[in-house]
C-alpha cells in the first residue's frame, strides 16, 4: 500500500463518516412521515435511478449482467441494501435517532468477527477488550430501565451485520470491479429485491398526499446523497485501506455528527444514561482503532491477492 493510496483511503473514509452523520436523523424524519417499507423502497429507487444514469454514462450497465459477477452483485444488493434497509428503517421508526446511531456502533464487533472467521485475521487481545467495552456501552445506553430493549433496537443491531457480509462478498469475490459498479449494484439490484418484497408482502401503506409531498424531497436526498454517494465513498475507502480499519475509522466518527444533526433536525438531546453509554462505546471504538495492527499486513496481502489494492 503506497502512502498516496492510504491518504486517499483515509479521505474517502472521512467523507463517508461526514455523510453518515446525517443518516439517523433523516431516517427518523422520513419514517415518521411514511411506512418503513415505503421509505426503504422509495429511498432505494431514487438511488437506483441515479446509479443507472451514472453507469449508463460510463458504459458500465452491462457489467451488472455478466455471468461471472452478476450473481455476486445481486447478493451485495440483496444483503447490503435490501435486507439492511428493511431492518434499518423498521428499527429507526420505533426508536429515537439517538438510539439508532448508538445501535449502529456495534459494526466494529461484526467487522472483527467477520475478519477473523472469514479472512483469518486473528484479533488481538486489545481489540477483543475494546469490543467488550463497546458492547457494554451500547447495552447501557439502549437496554432500557430494567426491561428488555425494544424490537426496533434488535432490528438496528442486526443491520450492520448485513453491511459487513456484503463487504465480505466484495473483498472475496468481486476483485477489480469499479466502485461505481459496486455502488450501482447495491441500489439497482437492491431496488429490485425490495420491489419484489413489497409485492410479496402486499405492499406498504402509502402516505397521505400532503405527507407524500413533504417526504419525497427527503427521500430523494436520502437516496441519492446519503445512500448512493455515501456508499460510493465507502467502496473507494475499502479499495485502498483494509475493511476492519475502514470500519473503525468511519463508525466512531459518526456519533458526534449524528448527535448534532439529531439536535438540529429533531431537537433530540441524549439522556445521562445515553451519554454514558455513548462514552463507553466511543472509548471502545477508539481502543479498537489505536490497537497495534498486527494483522494489517495479512489484510493487505489478502486484498492484493484479490486485486482490491
Amino acid at each position: 500500500m503506497t502512502s498516496q493510496q492510504e491518504r486517499s483511503g483515509l479521505l474517502f473514509a472521512a467523507l463517508c463518516a461526514l455523510n453518515g452523520g446525517l443518516v439517523p436523523a433523516f431516517a427518523k424524519l422520513t419514517t415518521d412521515r411514511a411506512a418503513p417499507l415505503f421509505v426503504a423502497t422509495t429511498t432505494t429507487l431514487f438511488a437506483a435511478v441515479f446509479a443507472a444514469v451514472v453507469l449508463g454514462v460510463r458504459g458500465e450497465l452491462r457489467l451488472l449482467l455478466q455471468r461471472t459477477t452478476g450473481p455476486r452483485l445481486l447478493a451485495i444488493g440483496a444483503l447490503g441494501t435490501g435486507a439492511a434497509f428493511v431492518l434499518f428503517f423498521t428499527g429507526a421508526s420505533r426508536v429515537s435517532a439517538i438510539e439508532t446511531l448508538l445501535c449502529l456502533q456495534i459494526e466494529p464487533a461484526y467487522s472483527l468477527l467477520v475478519a477473523w472467521l472469514c479472512l483469518g485475521h486473528r484479533p488481538t487481545r486489545r481489540r477483543v477488550g475494546a469490543v467488550a467495552v463497546l458492547l457494554l456501552g451500547i447495552t447501557l445506553a439502549v437496554g432500557g430501565h430494567g426491561v428488555a430493549p425494544s424490537v426496533g433496537v434488535w432490528f438496528l443491531l442486526a443491520t450492520p451485520l448485513c453491511w459487513q457480509l456484503s463487504h465480505l462478498i466484495v473483498l472475496r469475490g468481486l476483485a477489480g470491479i469499479p466502485a461505481s459498479v459496486l455502488t450501482g449494484a447495491r441500489y439497482i439490484d437492491g431496488g429490485i429485491v425490495l420491489l419484489l418484497y413489497w409485492a410479496v408482502s402486499g405492499g406498504a401503506t402509502l402516505p397521505r398526499t400532503a405527507d407524500l409531498l413533504h417526504v419525497l424531497p427527503l427521500l430523494a436526498v436520502q437516496g441519492v446523497i446519503l445512500s448512493y454517494v455515501g456508499t460510493w465513498f465507502w467502496y473507494q475507502a475499502i479499495a485502498r485501506i483494509d475493511l476492519a480499519r475502514s470500519t473503525a475509522i468511519v463508525v466512531p466518527s459518526i456519533p458526534m455528527l449524528s448527535l448534532l444533526a439529531s439536535f438540529a433536525l429533531l431537537g433530540e438531546i441524549p439522556s445521562m444514561r445515553q451519554w454514558l453509554g455513548l462514552g463507553l462505546a466511543a472509548g471502545g471504538v477508539f481502543a479498537f482503532v489505536t490497537a497495534p495492527r498486527t494483522v494489517e499486513q495479512c489484510a493487505v496481502t489478502q486484498q492484493r491477492s484479490n486485486g482490491v489494492v
